[in-house]
């Protein structure tokens, strides 16, 4: 059984979607903190179990009868929690459950000295996986494609993008990520350890972002920079952290997310997604 994590998540529950269409529903199990979030899987015949990377005794219940975990990453230092120990309790049950294989959400730039900080956890990660004894393999994702327009945020009504100096980025839609995921569950024997960049087919920084709304929109969406000190005053002055978004930034300017690869259009067997895809679906154009 290949056992998903964080099943009613995004890019959980697309993977979810994909294995079933994949193989027999009795074949998934879903790993969910809220069971009652999950209905909808479990009506597709997946089994549906509760588990949390806080408790690790839910996760041996949430594991069992797995041959593979599909574990995907923690974001606990969003909120002031620690993701790798998180991750490591999430290991020892997969072992423990007697899985043979660990396949981890990892990140394009995973990297101990990357200038974005879950990156550094991925790397982390990364390493944890390495040292487990299983089988396993890394997906190193592309920045998700969603990520763009939480950072756009306003922009798009209002016509003006401000924010600090960036570079390209080969944004992913969860869509082709999840698609890719299965893929390789389905196939055990592919990709051992971390996989080349699972990436869309281009890398557009925030200029070419807000020239593409521009298009889609009909009406000028302007890109204007700003010093990375003043971003971090904005916000601090709305009572959010900033040093996150900031690190992405600094990331993107040093080339960290601007690899783009053809291996998940090989895994998915067509092209990827565009951000003029997911601006013209987001806004119906």
């Amino acid at each position: 059984m290949i056992i998903v994590t964080g099943a009613t998540g995004q890019l959980g529950r697309a993977i979810v979607e994909q294995l079933t269409a994949r193989l027999p529903a009795t074949q998934v199990g879903a790993s969910v903190r809220d069971p009652e979030k999950a209905a909808d899987l479990e009506a597709l015949g997946v089994r549906v179990r509760q588990g949390d990377f806080r408790d690790p005794a839910s996760l041996t219940h949430a594991f069992e009868g797995a041959t593979q975990v599909l574990m995907v990453s923690s974001n606990a230092r969003a909120y002031g929690g620690d993701p790798l120990a998180q991750h490591r309790a999430a290991i020892g049950a997969a072992r423990e459950a007697g899985a043979t294989r660990i396949v981890y959400t990892s990140q394009m730039a995973a990297s101990p000295s990357s200038a974005f900080a879950p990156a550094l956890d991925h790397a982390a990660t990364e390493e944890l996986l390495r040292q487990s004894g299983l089988a396993w393999t890394a997906l190193r994702n592309g920045f998700h494609a969603t990520s763009s327009l939480f950072m756009l945020g306003d922009s798009l009504d209002t016509g003006l993008f401000e924010a600090p100096a960036d570079g390209p980025v080969a944004w992913t839609t969860h869509a082709d990520l999840a698609e890719g995921a299965a893929a390789i569950l389905t196939d055990p024997g592919r990709f051992e350890g971390p996989t080349p960049p699972l990436t869309g087919s281009q890398a557009l920084d925030f200029a070419d972002l807000t020239g593409l709304a521009s298009e889609v929109l009909g009406r000028p969406v302007e890109r204007r920079v700003i010093s990375d000190e003043d971003f971090s005053a904005r916000m601090a002055a709305r009572g959010a952290p900033g040093n996150h978004l900031l690190g992405m930034y600094r990331a993107s300017r040093a080339g960290e997310f601007a690899t783009v690869d053809g291996a998940l259009e090989q895994l998915i067997g067509r092209p990827a997604l565009t951000m003029r895809d997911v601006l013209a679906q987001k806004f119906g154009r």
